[in-house]
């Protein structure tokens, strides 16, 4: 396929457009290996509001097999859930046996937008965060491929995104209340965040940064380390390792 059919599909700079084009083909690839061997992988994506998790996920997810993948994103529990133990309706949603699936937000709401927001108690707040890991561990011993990622975006960017959003006829619907609140409370969502990375990032189930600034490269960056993941048939052999200043596991940053 020459170069203006493939741009055919996207709209982005002609830059990303081979490079996007080729992983994807790869994720097709990865995602045959997962079907044909009964593997179940989980990517989780958190980050701020307007961060680019669920485009990530569009651009991962856009020409996989939709009878082999699903995107989770839940809306605010029931009364029903709310009596239930914490993690009991994302585990649920837990890829079975040859099948991906892409959290549009997580359990993870618990160690940071919840607290911010007085969603939860600080007893809640607390036993999420002495039960988390552990839950983690089960889930990769039983063989679950766990991804956490953490698209990581400025105050000004974000501030600039939401206004975007907002004067936008087309994508006014995405701004939500907790977007609205997002830069007043910038400070105290920065300091649960760096809770939740000092106490659940585990060699067994490490956070792995994404820098967004460049959203569309922070994409392919992403998808490279996805791909570096698991060993598939027919992978390629250029197949590059991603830009360590744009994807890397958690430090102090």
């Amino acid at each position: 396929m020459d170069f203006n059919s493939i741009k055919s599909f996207y709209q982005i700079e002609d830059r990303f457009i081979e490079e996007l084009y080729f992983l994807q083909a790869e994720l097709v690839k990865l995602q045959k290996h997962i079907e044909e061997n009964k593997l179940r992988m989980a990517i989780l994506c958190e980050g701020r509001d307007t961060a680019g998790k669920g485009r990530a996920i569009f651009r991962f997810s856009q020409f996989l097999n939709p009878r082999h993948y699903r995107t989770v994103a839940l809306v605010k529990p029931t009364d029903l859930e709310r009596g239930q133990w914490y993690f009991q309706r994302y585990l649920r949603e837990l890829p079975n046996p040859g099948e991906l699936v892409f959290f549009d937000r997580s359990w993870y709401n618990r160690a940071v937008v919840e607290p911010v927001l007085d969603f939860c108690t600080p007893q809640q707040y607390e036993l999420f965060m002495n039960q988390v890991n552990e839950v983690e561990k089960m889930l990769v011993e039983d063989g679950i491929i766990l991804v956490k990622f953490w698209f990581s975006i400025k105050a000004f960017e974000q501030a600039e995104r939401i206004e975007k959003r907002l004067n936008s006829p087309l994508q006014r619907w995405k701004v939500s209340p907790v977007d609205l609140v997002a830069q007043e409370k910038w400070e105290e969502f920065t300091k649960y965040k760096k809770a939740m990375f000092a106490r659940t990032n585990t060699t067994i189930s490490p956070w792995v940064i994404i820098r967004s600034t460049e959203r569309e490269k922070s994409r392919i960056e992403a998808m490279k380390y996805i791909l570096s993941l698991i060993d598939y048939d027919g992978k390629a052999t250029t197949l590059l390792a991603p830009n360590e200043e744009e994807v890397f596991k958690y430090r102090d940053y």
